[in-house]
């Protein structure tokens, strides 16, 4: 599956919370505020979103995430799309809450962090991120004129824009700035597989309650089993997958580079050998098997493309640290999610 299916939220929170000595309660929602309204329209598919009660989703020692953060949060960033939100089912709409309240948890740590190294944005450097945001919205008349059609405070953008240069320049300073690519390690990376062409077949868990998960897993065990046996794979795959993204082509994703699909996914694509089916493979979106079709290696000369090798593991790297560090911030912040 490849990574881009993903739907990211991006959260902005105020850093200030996280660096109070005492424990700071989440947001309240005003009565009459668009949030508000928005909590009430989403606690009618899932009641923890109810704003008068405000419910705690996840605690660490500095502070609360409740419910109205999330709610706040969701509306801040994706305006009157956030309405749609009401008509996912109780089980989505329970698993994208927790990711966000994880999620604005996080990035509360790391501002904290970040204003603990007095890491700061001058308002030179504000502008200019900000007419980058303008550019992209083919101006700033055109960006101003976005914002109010989706009823989304400016103010808040640009909040958010010096907040993640504020994060950015803290992790490469202090989280990416050691990160060596010796000589040894970019042949190594050089010699291995580049591209890989599958077929897979998938069933769905995302989304779905626990308690169904066994029986998905049950029939994607048989499913296995048929592939094992010597079934047309692309046959089963047009039948059973739910991957929309590949399942008229039997299950066919082809000549895709490491980096592009979720790791456990990759991992089996360029690990199983060659003409053969993998086990299951479990994902953030559900239970996969794949027969893997072929594998290619670079057919450039290792000096034409040394340079983009080492920014490659270079990127790799840097995920690989920032997920060390972010999980080593949350053991430390006492990270405990409520269960709703």
């Amino acid at each position: 599956m490849k990574k881009i299916l993903t739907v990211a939220l991006v959260l902005a929170v105020s850093a200030a919370a996280a660096c109070s000595p005492k424990r700071v309660e989440g947001t309240k929602l005003v009565a009459g505020t668009p949030a508000y309204k928005l909590a009430q329209d989403l606690a009618k598919v899932l009641p923890v979103f109810d704003p008068d009660k405000n419910a705690v989703l996840l605690t660490a020692k500095k502070f609360t995430v409740t419910a109205g953060d999330v709610a706040e949060v969701i509306h801040n960033n994706m305006g009157n799309a956030a309405a749609k939100l009401a008509e996912r089912d109780a089980e989505t709409l329970r698993s994208f809450a927790a990711k966000a309240a994880d999620q604005i948890a996080e990035r509360k740590l790391l501002l904290a962090e970040a204003e603990a190294a007095k890491i700061s944005v001058s308002s030179e450097d504000a502008d200019k991120a900000m007419a980058a945001q303008y550019k992209r919205a083919g101006g700033e008349d055109k960006f101003l004129e976005a914002m109010k059609a989706n009823n989304v405070d400016p103010a808040f953008i640009k909040k958010m824009v010096i907040e993640d240069e504020m994060i950015s320049r803290f992790l490469e300073k202090n989280v990416f700035a050691a990160i060596p690519i010796g000589e040894d390690e970019l042949r190594k990376a050089y010699a291995e597989d580049k591209t890989a062409t599958v077929r897979h077949i998938l069933l769905l868990t995302q989304g779905k309650p626990e308690s169904e998960k066994p029986v998905i897993r049950k029939k994607m065990e048989g499913l296995l089993a048929r592939a094992k046996a010597g079934e047309d794979f692309a046959a089963l795959a047009k039948e059973f997958s739910e991957d929309g993204g590949s399942k008229e082509k039997g299950g066919l994703y082809e000549n895709f580079p490491r980096g592009m699909m979720v790791k456990p996914f990759e991992d089996a694509a360029f690990t199983v050998p060659v003409g053969q089916i993998s086990d299951i493979v479990e994902t953030q979106y559900g239970y996969h098997i794949l027969k893997v079709e072929s594998r290619t290696k670079e057919t450039e000369p290792f000096e034409k493309i040394k340079l983009n090798l080492a920014d490659s593991l270079k990127q790799t790297r840097k995920a690989e640290a920032y997920e060390k560090f972010v999980a080593g911030l949350k053991n430390k912040a006492g990270f405990v999610a409520a269960k709703f």
